[in-house]
């Protein structure tokens, strides 16, 4: 059988993250939706999504497809439903889980007993992101040894630490009372981190010199992280190499936040956070009383920025500046508490290409292509 996961009637809901990327390719835990799915079934998944994001996945062609929606979390119990629907759909409450995919007619429904997991909002990327590191790490870590680290670290606590091969880790603490720590393949723990689980950084990453990791938090791939991180997570190829406090958000790929930038993520009358919503095009409550910021991808800050509460920024912006910005920042933003401009697509494209080559990956005509249509047919400053 072939499996495809489906954004189908969930694009809009999860904006700005998905304006660039397919829900599959979401970081929840340590893997991305697409991988956990790909390790549970053991075999090649494949992505249905906007148009416009299409030429970025492969496209399945099969006569008994089975779809899946991106935003479904799976488990053992779950996939083996799956794996034996040969026709028809899976259900729960109403909710399709699976759907068989053939010419001739459907079947009954198949309603499925278990517990499932489905992100709704994007608050649910970080609210589920602890349980979702506790769950990818017994997937990817069981019956295979850590790399041993020297005796110049402190390790403490009732869950596991791991560390693949490759990696630097030197002079740190790693608490694992709460949780296990899971460090990626070739990565790097400067002296003086302080790291608390459950937590995950992928392969390549960086924490640097003096870091506070909180539980719940993932540094995606190829990330140099530094200061207090409490609830975030970082899909990858992302910076925030300085001091500086990140709560209860979630930063896409290519992102840079400078020296001493901080988000709120309590407001000071301790109410419910509202989040703008680009499905219904209003401030949304969340029904949280933490929540920090959202943060798509290729966006920029200048040093000690300040985010408040429940802030949305778009593709491609740049802030600076004194002052709060406002709680949405639009894609294609130029400035910051005192007013925006238009970010020249050209300009943009030239910035994209720079970043990108550090880290010796290609900005391709297709990325181009993405970004005109976002930068076409999104709301932005013009």
């Amino acid at each position: 059988m072939v499996f495809i996961l489906s954004d189908n009637g969930f694009h809009d809901r999860f904006k700005p993250l998905s304006l660039t990327r397919s829900i599959a390719d979401f970081r929840v835990g340590i893997l991305t939706i697409r991988e956990k799915w790909e390790k549970y079934l053991g075999e090649k998944v494949y992505v249905r999504t906007e148009q416009y994001l299409q030429a970025k996945y492969d496209v399945a062609e099969c006569d008994n497809c089975v779809v899946i929606p991106s935003v479904l979390l799976p488990n053992y119990n779950l996939v083996k439903e799956i794996k034996s629907l040969k026709s028809g759909r899976l259900v729960k409450d109403d909710f399709v889980l699976a759907s068989v995919e053939t010419k001739t007619s459907l079947t009954a429904d198949v309603e499925y007993s278990g517990k499932v997991y489905a992100l709704k909002s994007l608050t649910d990327i970080f609210s589920f992101n602890g349980m979702e590191i506790v769950r990818d790490f017994e997937l990817i870590t069981s019956g295979r040894l850590s790399q041993n680290i020297s005796n110049t670290n402190v390790v403490f606590g009732k869950y596991p630490l791991f560390v693949e091969k490759g990696c630097s880790v030197e002079c740190a603490t790693f608490n694992t009372n709460d949780g296990p720590i899971y460090i990626g393949a070739n990565s790097e723990v400067m002296e003086g981190a302080n790291i608390r689980g459950p937590f995950a950084m992928c392969e390549h990453a960086v924490l640097k010199m003096g870091a506070k990791m909180y539980g719940d938090t993932t540094v995606g791939p190829w990330c140099k992280v530094g200061g207090e991180l409490s609830n975030v997570v970082f899909f990858g190829y992302s910076n925030k190499a300085h001091d500086g406090f990140l709560g209860n958000s979630v930063v896409g790929e290519w992102c840079n936040f400078g020296a001493d930038s901080n988000n709120s993520n309590l407001k000071n009358n301790y109410a419910e956070v509202k989040l703008w919503s680009y499905e219904t095009q209003h401030f949304e409550n969340t029904g949280l009383q933490f929540c920090g910021l959202i943060f798509g991808d290729h966006s920029k800050c200048g040093i000690n920025t300040m985010f408040n509460t429940g802030t949305v920024v778009g593709v491609s912006a740049n802030i600076f500046g004194a002052g709060f910005p406002r709680n949405f920042v639009p894609s294609f933003s130029w400035g910051g508490a005192s007013g925006f401009s238009e970010y020249k697509l050209e300009t943009a494209f030239e910035v994209m290409e720079r970043v990108m080559a550090r880290r010796h990956v290609e900005f391709t005509e297709t990325d181009k292509a993405i970004m005109k249509h976002i930068f076409d047919t999104n709301p932005n400053c013009r």
